[in-house]
């Protein structure tokens, strides 16, 4: 990355305050030109639970320094209960976070060194709420770009897929369990930080309790699901994610969903700027927003909004590994989504296993063989299967999928004569039969080398309770053939010439996916099933014409002196003597100390998915945050644990939260909730 260190306008920075009607204060730290007073500047504004002072002080000043020395105000806010804000946070995109945003558009309007237009820009949660805002129709914002986002909080977030209870669900509660017990700065809210600190201790509670109590599309998942009404949203939006993003879903439908001038980038990306994009290559986002915020927030034409609506990373085959320096591939574009240049091309599954396009079954003489296949899955498949999202790029892609395959039903092409590409979501239509009421599905589409290698390119889940709504669940009856349609995540993909095409079927994928309350026994009626792909022909004269983003380039880093070095590792093991598995990850954030502020931080996680073999009441998921903060002679720290099992009807919840000040506890709450399964 380039670090750009000269700019057309001195910027002057300032953590401020920001005082609501209510009275509460909420920090925010403000990057703006030095004569943005007299010559005032459009705002770019982001709002998060992440800690502007410490936790994302290096990713911000490298972002809103170098907008700030374009011509615009960075303005880094903590929501109420974060950071160095009042209050206490008790749930995510809860509508006081909501409201609380819209008084800080009109604060910003009225500070005499903004011009009174705003954008607003996030990754993640300040994506979701950037949509969220907009579709509220606030008139200083006047453009969002949407990072790593979602529309549908229920049918495609860290919770659900498919109707399916995500092991993210709990991973993600977990560093939220551990967000939250984060105390604020004394060196800027002096010495109310101690009961600050400990009015979020008592007061923030076990986030994962509340979001297991709603297993189904109800009014809590609805609420600021901007999918509801595209047509609330007004403003322009820009929608970017990443392949190895959990969140590439959302990008296609808000170029379908909404009627406001809009654009989608998807790269090769995990849960990350595109600058700081990994898997590479990263490109220069801050370049292209630059010519985003111009157009909307100054009124100057930079050709943005002629250039195609939708470009992506077409990924061309690699062997499979959990981690990726580089994906290779092309950048193309559509100029529209979706696209007319984007057609549908079936494969019907047989009973040899075979994956055979429509055209060729139809030309055979002979009746195919329709004999029902049958598979009830080991635990064991989905072990290698990675994150739902991937936060940290490597190592928690997916591994080789022949380890997942024994387990599974597996239907294969032959071995392709000419290159095949596809762009958009694939999906598998089944018509299958259960032997218990509850059973899920997980489909993967695969990409196997000559070599036999297998590398995952898009997967699916679905529980099959959930086939006709996500509102009104139903129960399987046993025996009983249905229909049913899995949705697998978008992905632009080429299949080159002596690969093939294989789509593989399991009734688990653990831990990637909760697993049903009973094992399933799944009847797959093979020439009654399809996949579809959206197949998408090169067309090298456009793509040859498409202008090329920039290298990534920023502004200078925040010193940082390392104390002690991260460490990641991601173990499977299986301990033959009590015939036990476990997935065991560890991230070892290491302590660094953040100079300008005399701040020393550590963090350490660990989350353990393990089962008994062939026990389904076995299954638990248990995780642990341990976290520090040091300066001086003030010194906190943190311990968060989670235990996470279940059987046939409920789900046992058990967590502790105990908190330090130097050696001493000045803090325990512990938690043990049983929470009864709802067709999940």
């Amino acid at each position: 990355m380039r670090i750009v260190t000269q700019y057309s306008r001195e910027v002057f920075e300032e953590e401020t305050w920001i005082r609501l009607a209510d009275g509460t204060c909420l920090a925010a730290r403000i990057w703006r030109p030095v004569d943005s007073d007299t010559d005032p500047v459009p705002a770019i504004f982001e709002y998060l639970p992440y800690r502007k002072r410490d936790l994302t002080a290096e990713r911000d000043i490298q972002t809103y320094y170098y907008w700030a020395g374009h011509g615009y105000a960075g303005v880094r806010v903590d929501i109420r209960g974060s950071g160095e804000s009042d209050g206490v946070l008790t749930d995510e995109y809860l509508q006081q976070e909501l409201d609380d945003g819209l008084e800080i558009l009109a604060w910003l309007e009225r500070q005499p060194w903004c011009t009174g237009d705003v954008g607003m820009v996030g990754i993640s949660w300040g994506g979701f709420n950037g949509l969220q805002i907009a579709a509220l129709r606030p008139p200083q914002l006047k453009a969002v770009i949407t990072l790593c986002s979602t529309d549908d909080r229920f049918a495609d977030d860290v919770h659900h897929m498919g109707g399916c209870l995500l092991g993210d669900n709990l991973s993600w509660a977990s560093t939220m369990f551990d967000g939250n017990t984060c105390p604020p700065d004394p060196a800027l809210v002096g010495e109310r930080w101690r009961e600050m600190w400990h009015q979020r201790l008592d007061g923030s509670g076990l986030w994962l309790a509340t979001w297991l109590e709603h297993q189904r599309r109800d009014d809590y998942w609805r609420h600021a699901s901007v999918c509801e009404d595209f047509a609330a949203i007004q403003c322009p939006v820009y929608a970017i994610s990443g392949w190895a993003d959990g969140y590439c879903n959302a990008v296609f439908r808000l170029l379908a969903g909404l009627s406001v001038p809009r654009k989608g980038l998807v790269g090769p990306w995990a849960h990350k700027y595109p600058h700081l994009g990994v898997p590479g290559p990263a490109i220069g986002f801050l370049q292209d927003s630059l010519r985003w915020w111009d157009k909307w927030l100054k009124g100057k034409e930079t050709g943005i909004m002629d250039e195609p609506m939708l470009r992506v990373w077409m990924q061309e085959s690699t062997p499979p590994s959990a981690r990726y320096e580089q994906r290779p591939g092309r950048w193309i574009a559509e100029p529209c989504w979706p696209s007319l240049n984007i057609v549908e091309s079936s494969f019907r599954l047989t009973a040899g296993h075979d994956l055979l396009p429509e055209q060729e079954l139809h030309a055979q003489k002979h009746d195919p063989d329709e004999t029902p296949l049958t598979i009830r899955s080991p635990l064991s498949v989905g072990l290698y299967a990675g994150k739902w999202c991937s936060y940290n790029a490597p190592p928690d892609l997916p591994h080789d999928q022949r380890d997942e395959d024994g387990g599974s039903l597996i239907f294969q092409t032959s071995r392709l004569e000419s290159p095949l590409e596809i762009c958009g979501q694939p999906v598998v239509e089944l018509e299958v039969s259960a032997d218990q009421p509850v059973a899920m599905l997980a489909l993967r589409l695969i990409d196997v080398a000559a070599d036999d290698k297998a590398t995952r390119v898009s997967y699916g889940l679905l529980n099959l309770t959930h086939r006709d709504s996500n509102e009104n669940p139903e129960p399987l009856e046993p025996g009983r053939r249905y229909r049913v349609r899995v949705m697998l995540k978008h992905i632009a993909q080429q299949f080159p010439v002596g690969h093939a095409i294989r789509v593989s079927l399991s009734t688990s994928y653990w831990p990637l996916a909760w697993p049903a309350p009973q094992p399933a026994r799944i009847t797959v009626y093979p020439m009654a099933s399809r996949l579809i792909l959206p197949m998408r022909a090169p067309r090298p004269e456009e793509e040859a014409a498409l202008p090329a983003f920039a290298e990534p380039e920023a502004a200078p880093p925040v010193a940082k002196t390392l104390i002690q070095p991260t460490q990641e590792h991601w173990r499977v093991i299986r301990d033959l003597a009590d015939d036990t598995t476990t997935l065991e990850v560890i991230n070892d954030e290491g302590t660094y100390r953040l100079d300008d502020i005399d701040m020393e931080i550590s963090a350490t996680v660990i989350e353990r998915y393990r089962y008994a073999y062939g026990s389904y009441d076995s299954v638990s998921g248990w995780t642990e945050w341990e976290r520090s903060f040091r300066r001086g002679d003030w010194q906190v720290r943190t311990l968060t644990r989670t235990l996470l099992t279940s059987d046939a009807d409920n789900f046992r919840l058990r967590a502790t939260l105990d908190a330090y000040e130097g050696d001493t506890r000045v803090f325990a709450k512990s938690w043990d909730k049983t929470i009864p399964r709802d067709l999940v």
